[in-house]
């Protein structure tokens, strides 16, 4: 098969032309204008993907050395997500392969986050333990031959990509925040301010981190001067907490489902200190710990196409709708 992915869930264009699981090229453009609202705007996200997607697919042309005409079939993020940017995605996507008389098929975008780890050829064994956190999701799933989905646990309130974003902007950091809270935990003091690890001993998979949220604000508020000459140390402590209560509730997942395979998905996946920690499990007790590399862990249409392409090799194309926990678009 040879097909272009469109991914266009937040505020990522992306697009990539996969061809028997090999990327011939995968092209993001993330969107810089919503630094200045401190989040992102879907208004201001619909307008930018439109601008900027067909010239992002032509690129994915030229790098792959293809034409539209070589095309088998058309993937694209039909959900969950931003209404708006999805649609500007979706649309492309049907209107290139009317055009071209080729199907398209629809990928669930939590489901694809899971298979960027299968690009590198290098990937975990069946069944597995996946946990998927990003801005707008953190969940424990089992996965098990056949693309069948259990969610084990979710979060009650807030993603964890979420609370890193918020509480960075509590700090003055900007947005997106969770790379610079990682950039400044590195040399911090992780136990310089005692954090909630909300719901660690909770008996289930669930999360919740809006408790966190508030612990750092009532904090910041009573100690606003040593807070602004520590900033790197209350960042090790908010990145601590954040992959503590991670790391726990995975190991649980596994632990209570026998499995030793786990995979890491989503934008979180690329903070340093998760990785550190999940690979420190992987060294003491001998988990299989899967992360895909810092440039798949963010939203990128590599992965929509590869799920897209392994569900046609086993004729299973219909979206899992277990994983979309907000209504996704009819295709």
């Amino acid at each position: 098969m040879t097909l272009l992915a469109i991914e266009s869930s937040c505020d990522e264009t992306s697009a990539a032309i996969i061809q028997d699981g090999r990327i011939l090229s995968n092209i993001i453009s993330s969107q810089w204008v919503h630094q200045q609202f401190g989040g992102v705007v879907p208004e201001l996200s619909a307008r930018a993907h439109l601008r900027w997607i067909t010239g992002i697919t032509e690129a994915c042309f030229t790098e792959a050395g293809i034409t539209k005409h070589d095309l088998t079939a058309i993937a694209v993020t039909y959900g969950p997500g931003l209404m708006g940017p999805l649609l500007v995605g979706v649309n492309f996507a049907k209107s290139l392969a009317y055009s071209l008389d080729i199907p398209v098929i629809p990928v669930n975008h939590i489901e694809s986050h899971l298979y960027a780890n299968f690009l590198d050829g290098n990937h975990p064994g069946l069944p597995f333990i996946g946990l998927i956190v990003s801005g707008g999701h953190t969940l424990i799933v089992r996965v098990d031959e056949g693309f069948i989905y259990r969610v084990l646990g979710q979060t009650r309130d807030d993603a964890a990509g979420e609370a890193f974003d918020k509480i960075a902007k509590m700090l003055g950091l900007g947005y997106p925040g969770g790379p610079q809270v990682d950039k400044l935990a590195k040399t911090g003091n992780p136990h310089f301010v005692e954090l909630p690890r909300p719901m660690i001993h909770s008996g289930d998979f669930d999360f919740s981190f809006s408790g966190l949220k508030t612990a750092v604000k009532i904090y910041l508020n009573s100690n606003k001067e040593l807070a602004s000459t520590h900033i790197n140390d209350v960042c090790a402590s908010v990145q601590d907490a954040i992959t503590d209560v991670l790391v726990t509730k995975t190991k649980k997942a596994a632990i209570a489902h026998g499995i030793k395979d786990i995979v890491i998905a989503g934008g979180v996946s690329a903070n340093s200190r998760l990785r550190s920690a999940f690979n420190e499990l992987s060294e003491k007790q001998g988990y299989r710990i899967f992360l895909p590399p810092p440039v798949l862990s963010t939203d990128n249409a590599a992965m929509v196409g590869l799920l897209a392409e392994l569900k046609s090799a086993n004729q299973t194309l219909q979206p899992n709708l277990e994983l979309s926990p907000v209504p996704n678009l009819v295709i």
